[in-house]
C-alpha cells in the first residue's frame, strides 16, 4: 500500500491532484468551524443536540450543531439532485433537456445548484424560526435572520463549487468525497466520548471493540459506495 502511495506520488500530474484535493478539503473543513454571526454559540450547543439534528449533523461533520457558515453542507445539493432526477421524468420540458445530450444535462445541472442553494436558504430559515424562540439569536431582527440564512445558502453554494473542483481538478467524486469527510472528522471526538465515559463509569470498557468495529466498518462502506 505505501509502494502503491510512494508511486503515485511520482507521477507529476497526480501529484497536483493529490495536493489540489487535499488543499480543497481543508478549506472546506475549515469553513465548518468558522461560526456564523449572530449566534450564542452555548445556546446554539443546547437547541440542536439530540434527536434528528444529531444524526443529520453526522453528514454534516458537525457543522450542523454548531451551525457555522456550512451548517446546511452539502446535504441540500443532493436533496436538490434526487428531486431533479424525478421531475425529470415527470415534466415534459426536463425530460426532453435530458435528451438534448451535454448541451441540457448542463442546464439541468444548473437549475440543481440554484434549487440546493434554495433549501439551503429554507432549510436556515426554518431552523432561526423554530429555534429563534430559544435565544440562539442574539439579534432577532427578521433582517438579521434573513441574513443568517444567506450566509448559510452562501456556504452551501462554496461546497457544491469545491466539489466540483475536486470532481474536475482532483481525485474521485467531490460530492462523495466531501460527506466522506464530514463523516471522519467526527470520529476522533465519538472516540474520546466514549473513552471518557469508560472512564466515568458510565459505561463498560467491552463497549470499546464494538466501537472501534463499527468505526473501521463505516469508513470500509463509505469508500465502497
Amino acid at each position: 500500500m505505501l509502494e502503491i502511495f510512494r508511486n503515485a506520488w511520482k507521477i507529476k500530474d497526480l501529484r497536483r491532484k493529490i495536493l489540489v484535493t487535499l488543499l480543497l478539503l481543508l478549506v472546506y473543513r475549515v469553513g465548518a468551524v468558522i461560526p456564523t454571526p449572530n449566534l450564542d454559540p452555548k445556546v446554539v450547543a443546547d437547541a440542536m443536540s439530540g434527536g434528528i439534528w444529531q444524526m443529520m449533523d453526522l453528514f454534516n461533520g458537525g457543522a450542523l450543531s454548531k451551525l457555522t457558515i456550512f451548517a446546511m453542507g452539502i446535504t441540500p445539493y443532493i436533496t436538490s439532485s434526487i428531486v431533479m432526477q424525478l421531475l425529470t421524468m415527470a415534466i415534459p420540458a426536463l425530460e426532453r433537456l435530458q435528451k438534448e445530450g451535454e448541451e441540457g444535462r448542463k442546464k439541468i445541472t444548473q437549475i440543481t445548484r440554484y434549487v440546493g442553494v434554495g433549501l439551503a436558504f429554507a432549510q436556515s430559515l426554518f431552523i432561526m424560526i423554530q429555534f429563534g424562540s430559544r435565544g440562539i439569536l442574539v439579534n432577532n431582527a427578521w433582517y438579521m435572520v434573513a441574513l443568517i440564512a444567506i450566509i448559510h445558502a452562501a456556504g452551501t453554494a462554496f461546497a457544491m463549487w469545491i466539489g466540483e473542483k475536486i470532481t474536475e481538478s482532483g481525485i474521485g467524486n467531490g460530492i462523495s468525497l466531501l460527506i466522506f469527510v464530514n463523516i471522519i472528522s467526527r470520529i476522533p471526538n465519538d472516540i474520546y466520548i466514549g473513552f471518557k465515559s469508560i472512564v466515568d463509569g458510565t459505561a463498560s470498557a467491552w463497549i470499546i471493540p464494538i466501537v472501534i468495529v463499527g468505526v473501521l466498518a463505516i469508513v470500509a462502506a463509505v469508500v465502497f459506495i
